[in-house]
Protein backbone atom coordinates (compact mmCIF):
# COMPACT_ATOMS: atom_id res chain seq x y z
CA UNK A 1 0.00 0.00 0.00
CA UNK A 2 1.37 3.44 -0.98
CA UNK A 3 2.67 5.57 2.17
CA UNK A 4 -0.36 8.31 1.68
CA UNK A 5 -2.56 5.80 1.48
CA UNK A 6 -1.66 4.30 4.74
CA UNK A 7 -1.43 7.68 6.04
CA UNK A 8 -4.56 8.13 5.10
CA UNK A 9 -6.37 5.29 6.33
CA UNK A 10 -4.34 6.01 9.91
CA UNK A 11 -5.80 9.01 9.90
CA UNK A 12 -9.58 7.99 9.26
CA UNK A 13 -9.04 4.86 12.41
CA UNK A 14 -8.10 7.82 14.37
CA UNK A 15 -10.82 9.45 13.68
CA UNK A 16 -13.53 6.39 14.21
CA UNK A 17 -11.82 6.26 17.66
CA UNK A 18 -12.31 9.35 18.55
CA UNK A 19 -15.94 9.34 17.04
CA UNK A 20 -16.48 6.08 19.02
CA UNK A 21 -15.69 8.39 21.99
CA UNK A 22 -17.82 10.75 21.33
CA UNK A 23 -20.53 8.88 20.59
CA UNK A 24 -20.31 7.16 24.25
CA UNK A 25 -20.21 10.50 25.55
CA UNK A 26 -23.80 11.56 23.34
CA UNK A 27 -25.21 8.54 24.55
CA UNK A 28 -24.50 9.04 28.25
CA UNK A 29 -26.00 12.78 27.75
CA UNK A 30 -28.52 11.78 26.01
CA UNK A 31 -29.54 8.65 28.81
CA UNK A 32 -29.53 12.40 31.27
CA UNK A 33 -31.54 14.59 29.37
CA UNK A 34 -33.94 12.65 26.45
CA UNK A 35 -32.72 15.88 24.47
CA UNK A 36 -34.09 15.68 21.14
CA UNK A 37 -30.77 17.39 19.89
CA UNK A 38 -28.32 15.08 21.41
CA UNK A 39 -30.43 12.51 19.48
CA UNK A 40 -29.19 14.11 16.30
CA UNK A 41 -25.65 14.29 17.78
CA UNK A 42 -25.56 10.34 18.23
CA UNK A 43 -27.14 10.18 14.53
CA UNK A 44 -24.73 12.41 13.36
CA UNK A 45 -21.45 10.37 14.98
CA UNK A 46 -23.03 7.45 13.91
CA UNK A 47 -22.56 8.28 9.84
CA UNK A 48 -19.03 9.92 10.43
CA UNK A 49 -17.81 6.63 11.58
CA UNK A 50 -19.53 4.62 9.13
CA UNK A 51 -18.07 7.05 6.77
CA UNK A 52 -14.31 6.85 7.74
CA UNK A 53 -14.98 2.94 8.03
CA UNK A 54 -16.14 2.47 4.40
CA UNK A 55 -13.20 5.22 3.70
CA UNK A 56 -10.67 2.26 5.66
CA UNK A 57 -12.10 -0.56 3.55
CA UNK A 58 -12.08 1.23 0.08
CA UNK A 59 -7.99 2.25 0.48
CA UNK A 60 -7.53 -1.97 1.62
CA UNK A 61 -9.97 -2.86 -1.21
CA UNK A 62 -9.78 -0.63 -4.61
CA UNK A 63 -6.39 0.80 -3.86
CA UNK A 64 -5.16 0.19 -7.53
CA UNK A 65 -8.12 2.13 -8.48
CA UNK A 66 -7.17 5.25 -6.76
CA UNK A 67 -4.38 7.80 -8.80
CA UNK A 68 -1.49 8.81 -6.87
CA UNK A 69 -2.40 12.39 -7.50
CA UNK A 70 -5.37 11.80 -5.13
CA UNK A 71 -3.30 10.84 -2.63
CA UNK A 72 -2.96 14.11 -1.03
CA UNK A 73 -6.28 15.30 -1.15
CA UNK A 74 -7.10 12.36 1.26
CA UNK A 75 -4.74 12.84 3.64
CA UNK A 76 -5.42 16.56 4.55
CA UNK A 77 -9.40 15.36 4.09
CA UNK A 78 -8.85 12.80 7.06
CA UNK A 79 -6.37 15.69 8.29
CA UNK A 80 -8.84 18.19 8.54
CA UNK A 81 -11.79 15.92 9.79
CA UNK A 82 -9.32 14.73 12.77
CA UNK A 83 -8.46 18.16 13.86
CA UNK A 84 -12.79 19.13 13.60
CA UNK A 85 -13.30 16.03 15.58
CA UNK A 86 -10.91 16.43 18.11
CA UNK A 87 -12.04 19.89 18.79
CA UNK A 88 -15.44 18.70 19.11
CA UNK A 89 -14.41 16.22 21.49
CA UNK A 90 -12.82 18.50 23.45
CA UNK A 91 -15.48 21.09 24.25
CA UNK A 92 -17.83 17.79 24.39
CA UNK A 93 -16.32 16.77 27.45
Amino acid sequence: MNLLMEVSAALALTNVALLIVLLIVYLRIYRSSKAIFTQGLIFFAGMLILHNAIAVYAYGAMEPLYDDKLLPYFVAIHGAELIGIAVLLKITV
